[in-house]
């Protein structure tokens, strides 16, 4: 018999592929000193260069992703497919095998799996409570991720009666996702709060090297001193709305009070020609389409910019509001943007706005944009919002679930 209180907890990870914001997480996980961290993906594409669609390019992610923690990439029916095409991804596949082999020779204690809509990940939870190992979840789903009827909420809560009897503790990303698992029957105690967090220091580093060179960035881009600059960042696909952002600037970027506002689209998508031409006829000459901006590239933008707009119609979360908020910049969200209940507090550190209310959406801009002293606050109270919500809360909260599910196996106590 293993003395399984004088050894690190062993803790396997499962998600489909490597991710930018996940990457720095998982190895400041590794870095616990009573924790041993192994990550299992079902596919390694984002690790290379890949087409993506929606953005229109081929894409290549300029920071580590498999770096500092150890790793494994699953063997999957059918190979991985043409190497820079981007794979499926969907409830089947990419479909790996080898995990429960894996799993039971690793002598995981516990396994934590992010997303419950994957078949892989139902046969990994099948095979860890086979062999005694506790499973925590992760996922993004709230009430406000996607439409649904009567009839599918009562499924999703007969649902979610099965997969609470295959896992043992649900890590909460926010509110929304608490509320949610939470009105489908899972209780209080199974709840532990994992937010979703970005690397606060990486963003907020990358904005104060930016700072030096923001007038050159402004001169570059052809933007007159003194106007403040709203920015979007993200996709140019329906679902972001970025019509509906340049139908509600249009509004009111000639406006005196706002001293006259600039627009700027970090991203790209292929409604890009569409909203180019309606920003040419909306808003002359006020707005600028800057193209797909890697995440070394992104912290120059947020820097320069005097608050940020996202106007999606469905967004579980939105990681890019926490990014901006690390350069101490004001917010502004629709009310179907999954972080807006913990992160943005209206008229401290920005704006909620009606979803597909473009003149509510302007009101929102007027708000924020009006008082450039008014707006500098928001923006340090940004800072502090987001300076306690950080991979700091994501560590002490995996611990609190580990701690709850294996008693006896952190080496370190849990405050």
């Amino acid at each position: 018999m293993h003395d399984r209180t004088r050894r690190k907890l062993r803790l396997a990870y499962l998600v489909t592929h490597p991710i930018q914001y996940q990457a720095p997480l998982l190895r400041r996980i590794n870095a616990e000193p009573d924790i041993a961290l192994t990550a299992f993906f079902a596919t390694d594409f984002s690790a290379r260069s890949f087409v993506a669609g929606e953005f229109n390019r081929k894409i290549e992610w300029d920071v580590p992703l498999l770096d500092g923690y150890d790793h494994e990439v699953l063997p999957q029916f059918g190979g991985p497919g043409e190497l820079g095409q981007l794979p499926p991804l969907d409830f089947w596949r990419p479909l790996s095998y080898g995990f429960a082999r894996r799993l039971a020779a690793g002598q995981f204690d516990a396994l934590w799996i992010h997303g419950y809509a994957r078949w892989a990940h139902w046969c990994a939870m099948v095979s860890a409570r086979r062999l005694g190992v506790k499973v925590l979840l992760r996922d993004e789903a709230t009430a406000i991720s996607a439409s649904r009827s009567a009839a599918k909420r009562a499924a999703k809560r007969a649902f979610f009666a099965g997969l609470g009897r295959m896992v043992d503790a649900f890590l909460a990303i926010g509110t929304l996702n608490r509320r949610y698992y939470a009105d489908n029957g899972i209780a209080e105690s199974r709840l532990f709060s994992v937010p979703y967090a970005v690397d606060n220091a990486h963003f907020r580093a990358g904005a104060e090297k930016a700072s030096a060179q923001r007038e050159a960035l402004r001169a570059q881009l052809g933007l007159e001193p003194g106007r403040p600059i709203l920015l979007f960042a993200a996709k140019l696909i329906e679902r972001k709305r970025p019509a509906q952002l340049i139908e509600a600037f249009g509004r009111v970027h000639r406006e005196p009070a706002l001293r006259r506002p600039y627009l700027l689209f970090a991203g790209d998508g292929p409604l890009r020609a569409a909203l180019e031409a309606q920003a040419a006829a909306q808003a002359p000459g006020a707005v600028r389409f800057l193209g797909f901006q890697s995440q070394s590239e992104l912290p120059r933008c947020y820097d320069l910019c005097d608050a940020f707009v996202l106007p999606s119609g469905l967004e579980a979360w939105g990681l890019v509001v926490n990014e901006v908020m690390c350069a101490g910049r004001a917010v502004i969200v629709s009310d179907r943007v999954g972080a807006a209940a913990d992160l943005v507090h209206p008229g401290e550190n920005g704006a909620i706005f009606r979803t597909d209310d473009a003149a509510d959406l302007a009101r929102a801009m007027r708000d924020v944009l009006t008082d450039s002293a008014r707006l500098a606050a928001m923006g340090r109270r940004s800072m502090e919002i987001i300076s306690r919500w950080s991979f700091e809360e994501d560590v002490a909260g995996l611990r609190h679930a580990l701690d709850a599910v294996c008693p006896g196996h952190l080496l370190k106590p849990v405050a």
